[in-house]
């Protein structure tokens, strides 16, 4: 017991701000990857935007009076077809030219891109009850 008080008294006696600003990520220091943006879509012949962005998420878990908050990032994706409200999307798998894409409308299903390094355009299918539909997509950065 007295070596557990020991510890606490010493935890406690450490300033707060270097227990949270060591090892900390913030949506600033992700590592781009090609499909982050917003992109001009075509789905089905109608025009389109999709968004991928990174963000922070910071977590916080308490054991009875002790809390900790810890700094990490997400990547949360958004469509929004023909003017419609944006729907979310989630990253199913990436990599250096596709990205698997799961739509978390409705109707949820999954999609597929691949990335066209030298155009800078992504071509692929989404999927509605079943069938598949053309889905292009350009990003103004490029």
């Amino acid at each position: 017991m007295k070596l557990l008080q020991k510890c606490l008294l010493g935890l406690v006696l450490i300033p707060s701000g270097l227990l949270f600003n060591l090892g900390t990520t913030n949506a600033s220091q992700a590592i781009a990857q090609w499909y982050f943006g917003t992109w001009d879509c075509t789905i089905d012949g109608r025009s389109a935007k999709m968004q991928w962005l990174v963000v922070d998420d910071p977590q916080t878990s308490c054991d009875g009076d002790v809390c900790r908050t810890t700094s990490g990032v997400k990547v949360v994706g958004r469509f929004s077809d023909n003017g419609s409200a944006w729907v979310p999307l989630a990253k199913r798998s990436a990599n250096s030219n596709s990205l698997s894409i799961r739509y978390l409308g409705q109707e949820q299903d999954n999609w597929f891109l691949r990335y066209n390094a030298k155009s800078g355009q992504a071509t692929g299918w989404t999927t509605w009850r079943g069938k598949r539909y053309p889905l292009s997509c350009a990003n103004k950065r490029r």
